[in-house]
């Protein structure tokens, strides 16, 4: 019952799909609601019911996969850029 879902994928290139790694959800009141989870402006007497954020990590394996079939070259495969400074190396032979 979300009210707003955005999924993040990567592309499969042996399965020849987008394969789902991670996604964030907003329930709005819906959680909130059974959990009576309740948040009082400053000032104000009145509550409100708080909304929620729902987010998964990361399908490491999916995306060390996309990784290495995404950038794959004659010489090796060819780390992302921006990953570079984190690896400490650009090819992997």
């Amino acid at each position: 019952n979300s009210a707003l879902t955005y999924d993040f994928e990567v592309f499969s290139a042996a399965q020849k799909k987008w394969l789902e790694v991670s996604s964030v959800s907003n329930f709005e009141t819906f959680q909130a609601n059974r959990l009576k989870l309740r948040f009082k402006e400053k000032d104000e007497k009145k509550t409100s019911l708080a909304h929620t954020l729902n987010g998964s990590a990361l399908a490491l394996p999916r995306i060390m996969a996309a990784i290495l079939e995404n950038n794959q070259t004659k010489e090796g495969i060819k780390i992302p850029e921006s990953l570079v400074k984190y690896t400490g190396f650009d090819l992997i032979l």
